[in-house]
């Protein structure tokens, strides 16, 4: 006799126990393993003027730290051992209140390099409970300034960027600087958060034109919003720096990033890619990031990661 759904009332409940389970199986792989499964992704990039010798960029991003997260720091601090001759910080370094010192323990080995840094908005704020799927439905949304029945914890900023400081790290936010490194002339360029709408485009240090000693332009930013990526291609930066998306944080396997929490494509949620403006290309390298919010613990196709840029001289 044909089967029919009389015969199998719960052939429904179980497809739904199946799902729930995979579902509950890649939730306790991304929130105990992959969280947790640090890489470093190295990439090449030819900007430096003719003659120049290859130069390392150590890119972190989106860190934040937790007190008492021990495998994240030993990790960080192996890092040091790639003597890289510049370290880059695009931010969200925090995800804590009392993140700052374990996070310059962490940090340590590495500030003895060269360092520049911009700020994030887990730079400024603690992170808020909230839904960990709500990144779906679109960029997260702070209201600085407005009245709301819950308000996210102010940080040390001045705390966190004074122990930078103090390790000679210079603070780019919405400022230029000058560094001389391997022979080389670097002129920065950085601005404040783009997602809290702080940037504000400094220019570039006094000289660094079309006379100026051999040289290169980079400009580092925390968010990378399309209109600031314009802004850096169109004044002529040589490469961009940029964090914030997670690289998606949750993806997909084969086919990659659901959302970039700002306007930048889905593609370009992570990696290395030339972005167009006015005639102009400029290379830029999003991280995917160390960490995640505390309110959200979990990667899944998508590890955290730092990077290791090498820089070569153009052709």
């Amino acid at each position: 006799m044909a089967e029919t759904s009389a015969h199998r009332p719960n052939g429904w409940l179980a497809a739904l126990a199946v799902t729930a389970g995979t579902a509950a199986a890649c939730t306790a792989y991304g929130a105990l393993v992959e969280r947790n499964w640090f890489e470093l992704r190295r990439e090449t990039v030819p900007c430096l003027p003719a003659g120049s010798g290859p130069f390392t960029v150590l890119h972190l991003s989106d860190i934040h730290l937790s007190p008492g997260q021990g495998k994240k720091t030993r990790w960080l601090q192996s890092l040091a051992e790639l003597s890289p001759d510049l370290v880059v910080n695009t931010g969200d370094n925090l995800s804590h209140v009392n993140a700052i010192p374990p996070l310059l323990e962490a940090l340590g080995p590495l500030m003895e390099f060269p360092g520049v840094f911009v700020p994030g908005s887990n730079d400024y704020f603690a992170p808020m409970l909230k839904n960990p799927l709500s990144y779906l439905t679109g960029p997260s949304k702070l209201a600085e300034g407005k009245i709301a029945k819950r308000q996210p914890k102010r940080l040390d900023t001045e705390g966190l960027h004074a122990g930078f400081g103090m390790a000679g790290w210079i603070n780019l936010t919405n400022r230029h600087q000058s560094m001389g490194l391997r022979g080389v002339r670097f002129d920065f360029t950085g601005v404040d958060d783009p997602h809290l709408n702080r940037e504000r485009f400094a220019g570039w240090p006094a000289g660094s034109g079309q006379n100026a000693s051999p040289h290169v332009r980079i400009a580092v930013a925390h968010a990378p919003y399309q209109r600031v990526l314009d802004r850096f291609t169109e004044d002529g930066a040589d490469l961009i720096l940029a964090g914030h998306t997670h690289g998606g944080q949750v993806c997909i396997p084969g086919y990659g990033a659901l959302v970039s929490n700002c306007d930048l494509p889905t593609w370009r949620a992570k990696g290395l890619n030339d972005w167009e403006h006015n005639g102009r290309t400029t290379p830029v390298n999003v991280s995917g990031g160390i960490g995640t919010s505390s309110t959200a613990p979990i990667r899944f196709a998508c590890r955290p990661e730092a990077v290791l840029l090498t820089l070569t001289a153009r052709a």
